[in-house]
């Protein structure tokens, strides 16, 4: 294949940071079917989901009941939907994790890594399985109807079935040799097994699987077992069930504004698998390619759009970065530059309308979501800006044939894509015009993009394309909500033990300026936003953070850009950030070339994040003309 020559158009693809030995080859047969089945149960799924909050839209505008329970039915979906993706990514090895180490292995020590790692997993999630099976059993005997005459307890049966097939998937994917999948079927066992059987674990052995689920973690453990884990391991010496975490995962996942999040994101996989990276990247090219560093400020401009259309800074990389790559080489740039502007531009536009961090921060800190948006709008055009800066500045001297400005070119390629471009209007105009629910907006835009790609650009197959669009949104949607589920297992902990609030009341007692707590407030974010998936940490940090500045006298819109300016810079924080394994993972570069090139651009755009922090004008003065 030409280097020079971008990869063909479509979806982005899933990674999977830490695989374990098992073959990706595609199933056939029994097991073939079964697969397809789950795709095209996956793609229902989610039509469903888009479909019934509509009616209620419908409902509302025309006074006349359709399905009075579609929304408590949506929301109870998405607990489906979490554990069929969760079911699908394992499946395909894309359950999401923190760690590359295992790939510095070799030979028998990657062999033996990959059966220790695989077995603790399964030995993990099958208490999950337990666990599970406790919440269904004691559901079914209350006799509660979650939705639409639907017995809650059916409905939760995917929490025991989907923990179960993400066990047997791990376990099977431990090696292709089948001598090595029953040595790790019979380790998982046996640790399962153990774990069970003792009620009264010392200090001592607490801490010690705490430090063997860190090692696992290293060798590609997924991330999901990493919390769930971590919260069985704090409660083993408790008097708090183990269904205490499957209950809160039902409990997080089945509420208001959750379904916004697979909504949202199907949106974005729409809208890849039916080329709008293409006509995006056209219309930027026809509009500033001719400008001296014109691919540095159409890279940035491309990245930020897309990343607030699809409100994920890791499908921006996946999806176009075999679209820019390959022309920011053709334009004399540095491999090592173009990789450290396409990491460090993937996670712009979090800022931005309609980007789906900047919506679920409003709802769970109760911050007016249009106050928020007007917040980040001038914060937002600073990390662009400077983004495109540094690029222009990184450009060859030996500049590249010019690109002499034709308007007939970008009015072809703005009307090409004038229904694409017209998204982010079309989502506010939902919001704050006709007034419809966080879930209806999300539902119509995934509808909006579905019939944009399928009927008008007609790019989209409903039969080819659709399913394969789905299904990968599906494993993207299902390995997050594991996440953001399990983890509220692990916060439901931390509250029970009071860690929370000692640490409010250590803060207070310790920090008496707002600037230097603000300071503080910037470091333990950037690594909270290296660790954290973004959904997971609003849900966990920011109830815990907005007493603190309430506390002290800072303006909850300028809170909340902080917040959301340092999680947009934790992507791009070593070692850990998620955009430094979505680019080497992309690019095929090695983490540490990773680091190296992001890191100018990390010190950069610190720099504005601090700026942005202790110059409250730059996030206050347009909310503020609101209130006039």
């Amino acid at each position: 294949m030409d280097p020079l020559k971008p990869d063909p158009p479509a979806g982005p693809e899933v990674p999977s940071f830490g695989d374990f030995e098992g073959t990706n080859a595609p199933a056939t047969g029994f097991m073939g079917g079964v697969h397809r089945f789950e795709n095209l149960a996956l793609t229902a799924l989610f039509l469903v989901m888009m479909l019934l909050p509509l009616t209620d839209v419908f409902s509302r505008l025309s006074g006349v009941s359709v399905f009075p329970d579609s929304l408590v039915l949506v929301q109870n979906l998405v607990l489906v939907v979490m554990m069929l993706g969760g079911a699908i990514a394992a499946r395909e090895g894309k359950l999401l994790t923190l760690s590359t180490t295992s790939s510095l292995l070799h030979g028998l020590p990657k062999k033996v890594a990959s059966v220790a790692t695989s077995a603790f997993t399964g030995a993990l999630t099958a208490f999950l399985v337990a666990a599970s099976a406790q919440v269904v059993a004691m559901d079914f005997t209350s006799g509660d109807i979650a939705a639409a005459g639907i017995p809650r307890w059916a409905l939760e049966c995917c929490l025991p079935l989907g923990f179960l097939a993400v066990l047997l998937r791990v376990l099977w994917r431990s090696s292709s040799d089948w001598k090595v999948r029953l040595l790790t079927y019979g380790l998982a066992l046996a640790l399962g097994l153990a774990g069970w059987m003792i009620h009264a674990p010392s200090g001592l052995l607490i801490w010690t699987m705490m430090g063997v689920l860190i090692l696992s973690i290293l060798f590609g453990a997924p991330i999901f077992v990493a919390l769930g884990g971590a919260a069985l391991i704090m409660i083993w010496n408790t008097d708090v069930p183990i269904s205490s975490v499957p209950v809160e995962t039902a409990r997080m996942v089945v509420s208001s504004t959750i379904p916004a999040i697979p909504l949202f994101t199907l949106t974005g996989y729409l809208l890849a698998e039916g080329g709008a990276s293409e006509r995006l990247l056209k219309v930027f090219q026809s509009l500033f390619g001719s400008v001296k560093g014109g691919p540095a400020i159409v890279t940035s401009l491309v990245c930020a759009f897309f990343t607030a259309l699809t409100g994920g800074s890791g499908v921006t990389i996946l999806a176009l970065g075999g679209l820019l790559m390959p022309i920011l080489i053709a334009e004399k740039y540095k491999e090592r530059d173009a990789l450290g502007l396409l990491t460090s531009a993937g996670s712009l536009g979090m800022l931005f309308p309609p980007a789906l961090p900047v919506i679920l921060y409003g709802v769970v800190s109760l911050t007016p979501i249009n106050k928020l948006f007007l917040g980040g709008f001038i914060p937002g055009m600073l990390l662009l800006v400077l983004t495109a800066w540094w690029g222009m500045t990184k450009g060859s001297k030996e500049q590249a044939a010019k690109h002499p400005f034709r308007w007939a070119e970008a009015q072809a390629a703005l009307w090409e894509a004038k229904w694409e471009l017209l998204l982010p209007v079309l989502v506010l105009l939902f919001l704050f015009v006709i007034k419809t629910t966080l879930v209806e907006s999300a539902a119509l835009t995934a509808l909006y993009a579905f019939l944009v790609e399928v009927f008008v650009y007609r790019n989209l197959d409903v039969r080819r394309d659709l399913p394969k669009a789905v299904t990968e949104c599906g494993i993207l949607v299902g390995g997050v909500l594991l996440i953001l589920g399990v983890s509220m297992g692990f916060t439901n902990y931390m509250v029970d033990a009071e860690i929370p609030a000692r640490m409010v009341e250590w803060v207070r007692g310790s920090i008496h300026s707002t600037w230097v707590f603000l300071l503080m407030v910037n470091l333990l974010l950037i690594v909270v936003g290296s660790l954290l998936e973004i959904f997971a940490a609003i849900v966990v940090v920011v109830p815990l953070l907005l007493p603190m500045g309430i506390a002290y006298g800072v303006d909850p819109v300028h809170l909340g850009i902080i917040f959301l300016a340092n999680m947009e810079l934790g992507f791009l924080a070593p070692p850990l950030g998620l955009n430094l394994f979505l680019s080497s993972y992309r690019f095929k570069k090695p983490m540490t070339e990773v680091y190296m090139a992001v890191l100018p651009m990390y010190v950069i755009l610190h720099l504005m994040v601090l700026l942005i922090t202790f110059v409250p004008f730059l996030t206050t003065w347009l909310p503020g003309l609101l209130d006039k």
